[in-house]
């Protein structure tokens, strides 16, 4: 009887110092916005993983200023944490700067391999492994969808930031698109909010008559500026990705990879590194949903009617 009393408190405190596995996550925006990696926690919870007791989530967020993503993933090696989860491309960047050794896994990554990430898609060979969201097969359906709303456009503007890494791999495909469909591009940049009303003056004065708007973070942050802008100006918008939230932010549409899930995916990549495989064995993987989101009450201020066979095709409709 002694010995259990005795042995009670030994094990309670065995329990409370037991080092349970610490993922970092790096991303790119805050955690008021509801940013899609917050995802992560329903994919580990769905692995049977409960926060706080069998594992332990560092959260470190850029609120939408790509250059502190350097200082964060340095926090994350100081902490020695187990994995990094990194966002957007500049903090899978930052976390391969930061450390060989921990294993990261990206969620949002445009294109691995030619940002370095990955030596190959089925073997990626180092300490990077991940979800990508590389689709090129996606630019000509998004040209294609902007042109079912307005049939008779000739030119479309590309929305970019010019200081998003992998965006020349997403402008290639825009423009081999357009190439394909007899449809001119003109691409735009915005390196920031500030530049947003410079952007689409030009826009204007080039006469587009449609707006493509590339994947950044700084975009995304600003999606509800960009959204009154295009609306302003009588411009019908596709986001590449942002799905729901661009368009209840005021967006026309958006198709792309359903990022949420990619996000939680990436819990799958994490349970297999903490159970001891390696990421240079582990292959990167490809967006497997995708969705079509229109918001209807933007397509009635643009005076726009959506086809029917459009509408039959989305997999949300904001009225």
């Amino acid at each position: 009887m002694t010995l259990s009393i005795l042995a009670a408190p030994l094990f309670a405190e065995a329990q409370q110092t037991r080092k349970i596995p610490r993922v970092g996550v790096l991303g790119g925006r805050s955690p008021e916005g509801s940013p899609p990696i917050l995802a992560l926690r329903d994919g580990l919870r769905e692995l049977g993983y409960v926060e706080g007791q069998t594992i332990a989530l560092e959260w470190r967020w850029a609120q939408t200023k790509s250059e502190r993503f350097l200082d964060l993933a340095a926090e994350l090696v100081k902490l020695k944490v187990d994995v990094i989860v990194a966002g957007p491309n500049a903090a899978v960047q930052a976390a391969q700067r930061a450390t060989g050794t921990i294993p990261i896994v990206m969620t949002f990554a445009t294109d691995p391999l030619a940002l370095g990430f990955v030596a190959n898609l089925a073997r990626p060979g180092g300490n990077i492994t991940g979800l990508s969201l590389q689709t090129p097969e996606l630019a000509g359906k998004r040209l294609q969808f902007l042109r079912e709303v307005v049939p008779n456009v000739v030119r479309i503007a590309v929305l970019s930031d010019p200081g998003q890494p992998g965006i020349s791999a997403d402008l290639r495909e825009m423009e081999a698109a357009a190439r394909a469909l007899g449809v001119q591009l003109h691409v735009v940049e915005a390196r920031s909010s500030g530049e947003l009303d410079r952007a689409f003056a030009t826009i204007v004065r080039e006469r587009a008559g449609g707006v493509i708007i590339l994947q950044s973070t700084m975009l995304a942050a600003s999606r509800a500026r960009v959204a009154q802008l295009a609306v302003k100006h009588h411009l019908p918008t596709l986001a590449v990705a942002g799905g729901r939230q661009y368009t209840e932010a005021g967006g026309l549409m958006t198709y792309g990879p359903n990022v949420p899930d990619l996000a939680r995916r990436a819990a799958y990549f994490v349970d297999k590194i903490l159970k001891g495989a390696k990421p240079a064995d582990l292959p990167v993987e490809q967006p497997t949903k995708f969705e079509l989101v229109i918001n209807l009450k933007t397509a009635k201020a643009l005076g726009l009617t959506i086809p029917q066979a459009l509408l039959g095709r989305a997999d949300q409709l904001i009225e």
